[in-house]
């Protein structure tokens, strides 16, 4: 099967330009089992990574028996924050990938715009990315797995969907690419299985230096 060469890059946020899921998960684990819903690291890795806001929350309440109740995050806010302030890197390899590639790229993450770009200023990536090529899952009305966010991401760079590549770390971002029609690169460097994201249209990745090399046999 020929494809179309690739005119644009997506990157997902979390697990791909920075390395937040661990952290995420750790404290995942801790603000749940508070709030009575105890959940296994393989759960957490399995059903929380890359999810919407909505699938999360209803795991929890599930597994905890009764509803969240309103500004139930409040007071969790500042463990993350002082966990992502000393200890979130960017993910092993990705600066020289952003600085080395050859054609236009961007950022689609089902994260708010104000968690992208604080992440992206804590590992220094954000001089990378102007505010015109973040897009957040808080554009579109449904975040991934839906293709809505990456579709939107394409039209707003001006680039067919079949000529974009998206790089993802979870199940619900290379769901989100094949459903947009766009070739998935799956990095199995974090938290995700390569099982996890192997499918159609799908190349699979372990390391952020192989990433180049891949895009360019595409390309070709």
């Amino acid at each position: 099967m020929t494809h179309d060469p690739v005119e644009l890059v997506i990157f997902d946020c979390d697990g791909v330009l920075v390395d937040s899921e661990p952290l995420y998960c750790r404290v995942d684990r801790e603000v749940f089992a508070e709030l009575g819903a105890e959940f296994t690291e393989a759960e957490l890795v399995e059903q929380f990574v890359g999810s919407p806001a909505e699938v999360w929350t209803a795991l929890v309440e599930e597994r905890r028996g009764r509803p969240l109740e309103p500004g139930w995050q409040e007071p969790f806010r500042p463990r993350y924050e002082e966990t992502l302030d000393a200890e979130l890197t960017a993910v092993e390899g990705v600066t020289g990938v952003l600085d080395g590639l050859d054609v236009p790229y961007c950022l689609a993450s089902n994260g708010s715009h104000a968690e992208i770009r604080r992440n992206l200023t804590r590992t220094g990536l954000i001089g990378r990315f102007d505010d015109a090529r973040i897009f957040s899952a808080r554009d579109v009305a449904r975040g991934k797995p839906a293709p809505d966010l990456f579709l939107h991401a394409a039209a707003v760079m001006g680039v067919a969907p079949e000529r974009c590549a998206v790089v993802e770390d979870s199940p619900y971002g290379v769901r989100a690419a094949r459903a947009a029609g766009m070739r998935a690169f799956g990095y199995c460097g974090g938290l995700t299985s390569a099982e996890r994201l192997a499918g159609p249209d799908t190349r699979l990745f372990d390391a952020m230096h192989e990433l180049p090399g891949l895009l360019a046999g595409v390309r070709a």
